[in-house]
């Protein structure tokens, strides 16, 4: 069994830098190449199923925290879909051979552009895994939720608190994440991932409905998507049953190969 390797990458240049903590395992293809969500970390119970997984099958392995998530550097307040977004096509760079793409949540926002991206370079993910994908999350889920008070907060003072049932802190959304949000935004045109999709969706999640999942199935038009619906699950599907939900996904697009 391969064990991990921790290494750490820069990603943009002077006041931009920020220093990534990155983990791998070493092993076979189609690698696995995980993006976490939102104030979410690598060492998360998903992440490392996934890891296990890897060890188990031989498969190489890749996670990373986004700058101000986890171990890694820089400041989550100066976060953003973009910066994010580049320091996930940094540390994709850093992988060898077909990769499938896990994205969880936000992540699966990440993973859906990550996706187009490398397939506009015409090197193509072996397949994305996407678990309660929030596709264009700032403008869908976000922003809709905003009380009066919290959207006259986030004018006078650039960011809002949210209370959250995942932290004892309040989450900060910011109004640079909101506007950078509306530069990546897929709904309303046909969403290109050149690779077979499937998503994983609680249908008790009240963070990111099940209605969400349905309307990212219907701009997927061109690749195979399946949508498994985990009548009771939630937003994390971090149970045992649900990371068996998700092993058996990730292996049958190993298998495809």
């Amino acid at each position: 069994m391969s064990a991990t390797h921790s290494s750490n990458l820069t990603v943009g240049s002077g006041p931009a830098a920020r220093t990534i903590a990155i983990e791998t395992r070493s092993g076979g293809a189609p690698g696995l190449f995980w993006l976490g969500g939102f104030r979410s970390d690598m060492r998360g119970s998903k992440a490392m199923a996934l890891d296990g997984l890897g060890a188990e099958h031989g498969l190489a392995v890749t996670r990373f925290d986004y700058s101000g998530h986890g171990i890694s550097g820089g400041d989550f307040n100066e976060g953003t879909i973009s910066r994010w977004l580049e320091e996930a096509e940094a540390v994709y760079a850093t992988t060898q051979g077909p990769q499938i793409i896990i994205g969880s949540s936000m992540g699966g926002w990440i993973a859906l552009l990550l996706a187009r991206a490398l397939l506009e370079r015409d090197t193509p993910a072996h397949g994305l895994v996407l678990i309660a994908p929030a596709p264009d999350m700032t403008h869908e889920l976000i922003s809709p939720g905003f009380t009066l008070e919290e959207h006259q907060a986030l004018q006078a003072n650039g960011y809002v608190d949210q209370p959250s049932v995942y932290s004892d802190e309040p989450y900060r959304i910011n109004q640079a994440l909101i506007n950078d949000g509306a530069q990546h935004l897929l709904f309303g045109s046909v969403i290109e991932t050149g690779c077979p999709v499937t998503i994983l969706q609680g249908g008790q999640d009240e963070d990111v409905p099940p209605a969400h999942a349905i309307k990212l199935v219907t701009h997927i038009l061109h690749d195979p998507v399946t949508l498994t619906l985990i009548p009771d699950g939630d937003h994390r599907l971090s149970r045992e049953q649900d990371l068996k939900q998700l092993k058996d996904a990730v292996l049958r697009l190993v298998e495809a190969k």
